[in-house]
């Protein structure tokens, strides 16, 4: 019988025969097995490029778009947030279901409703459709090497080509179109509230939006012609087919994993909620509008060069020890809305990247080590790694989407008006908590849900081995 978590017998999950262990090698037999090498892993990296170049454009100037250029209502910003994130955590699954599926080959009324609808309908589009990117792609850790070591190296440069391209994204993206938010754009308006949309702002951000498109086939060549998967050794299928939602769950009911999922979730959510709201900021909550741009790159910047340190001190210190360096950012979040001038901006803007950079180097190191303590523990169940990545993808949109949807549905109730200079008091005090105080409640408790109970168990080198033949030996997800 299949062992649930707990360690009963689960009557839903029919017996797996076990697999001839004849093509299982030697622990230590070759030093130098499930070495990858350097190209390898930098093409790797590269495949994670064009989604962070998106998702970095939208994340710091989407919602500005929204409210000031194409001037929707705060309440619509909302639906389109929140359903472009649904549509995206809906896609999670459903490409995990399809990937399993697939077999190995070689390669005046009315109008300002309908426009929130045009925005909503492709937001969704793109977040559904980078999805079924997204999810092969992260999964495709699992199936580079069966070394732990290997697998977090690689997902270091991952992280820190992520991080290149979440750079470029902001800094590509927010020097096309910064001509489009200059402060002075208020000081030459006549009349007070909103203000006209000048015709080079819907140019120039078409402008940048294509220059983030020609990054996917770019790097989607690159990751081809650098990247392959392990050959899959031959040996006899399962006898008996798992259906989808029987291993999803077998992953919900794992106890690391869940620690995992619910602590990333308010973890991410918050990250992603700082991101969001710090361009609002600036512009409305503060006088720094002039220095946005700059404040991001030094965001990106210090994520990019903090990514390898916090990879050796993953290696060095362990993984749980690293997460209180997501901590860091907590103090200097409260002291930006407390103190909002140039020179705090600053530093807040570099600590809040190095703790950006761990916050998202964590989770997917982490998950690597989920899956083989998964595989521990049910000696012959099938392979899941991608209903792993697919379904923690899928909290985490959905968290996110969850957050920001309900944060400005909160501007709208403090009186948000779109496209105008000036905002009330109020939306300047929802402004700071935004940034604030939600980030940090948010993070102190998926940390402390992070430090409870015991560490998954990391396997050996030869251990890791056997796992990942066993993986490919017996997978067979119906």
């Amino acid at each position: 019988m299949a062992v649930s978590p707990g360690g009963t017998p689960d009557p839903a999950i029919e017996p797996l025969q076990s697999q001839p262990a004849a093509h299982t090698p030697e622990p230590g037999s070759d030093s130098r097995a499930g070495r990858l090498s350097f190209c390898t892993k930098v093409c790797y990296g590269i495949g994670g490029v064009p989604n962070q170049v998106a998702s970095s454009a939208t994340a710091f100037y989407l919602q500005l778009f929204l409210l000031d250029v194409a001037q929707i209502p705060a309440a619509q910003v909302s639906l389109v947030l929140f359903g472009g994130k649904v549509s995206g955590a809906a896609a999670d699954p459903l490409a995990g279901f399809f990937i399993n599926r697939s077999r190995r080959t070689g390669s005046g009324r009315l109008m300002p409703c309908l426009r929130g609808l045009w925005y909503m309908t492709f937001y969704c589009l793109f977040q559904a459709l980078a999805t079924f990117f997204q999810v092969p792609y992260t999964a495709l850790t699992m199936f580079l090497t069966p070394s732990p070591r290997e697998r977090d190296s690689a997902t270091a440069y991952r992280l820190t080509m992520e991080m290149v391209g979440t750079l470029m994204g902001a800094a590509v993206h927010g020097l096309i179109v910064s001509g489009a938010h200059t402060s002075h754009r208020c000081e030459d308006a006549a009349l007070p509230g909103r203000i006209p949309v000048s015709p080079d702002a819907t140019r120039l951000y078409f402008i940048a939006a294509t220059v983030v498109t020609v990054t996917y086939p770019v790097c989607i060549a690159l990751l081809r012609l650098g990247v392959k998967e392990q050959p899959e050794p031959s040996g006899p299928a399962s006898s008996q087919d798992l259906s989808f939602l029987a291993g999803l769950v077998l992953t919900v009911r794992h106890p690391p994993y869940r620690k995992l999922v619910i602590s990333f979730l308010f973890i991410s959510a918050a990250v992603q909620m700082e991101q969001s709201y710090l361009v609002l900021f600036c512009t409305h909550a503060s006088r720094l509008q002039d220095h946005v741009q700059s404040l991001v790159l030094t965001i990106l910047v210090s994520a990019v060069l903090s990514t390898p340190l916090w990879e050796w001190v993953l290696q060095r210190f362990g993984k749980r020890m690293s997460a209180f360096g997501i901590s860091a950012m907590v103090p200097f979040a409260i002291l930006l809305a407390a103190l909002p001038t140039a020179p705090v901006a600053y530093v807040v803007s570099f600590v809040s990247g190095v703790s950006i950079a761990v916050s998202l180097l964590l989770p997917w190191s982490m998950l690597p080590d989920v899956v083989d303590d998964f595989q521990m523990q049910h000696q012959h169940g099938p392979g899941m790694e991608t209903i792993f990545y697919s379904s923690y993808v899928f909290f985490t949109k959905l968290s996110s989407a969850s957050a920001l949807g309900i944060s400005m549905l909160s501007l709208e109730f403090a009186g948000y008006k779109a496209g105008a200079c000036k905002q009330a008091e109020e939306v300047v005090v929802t402004l700071k908590v935004l940034i604030g105080a939600m980030p940090t409640c948010m993070i102190l408790i998926g940390l402390c849900i992070l430090m409870v109970g015991p560490a998954p168990k990391v396997p050996s080198q030869g251990t890791s081995c056997q796992q990942s033949l066993r993986r490919r030996t017996s997978y067979s997800i119906a």
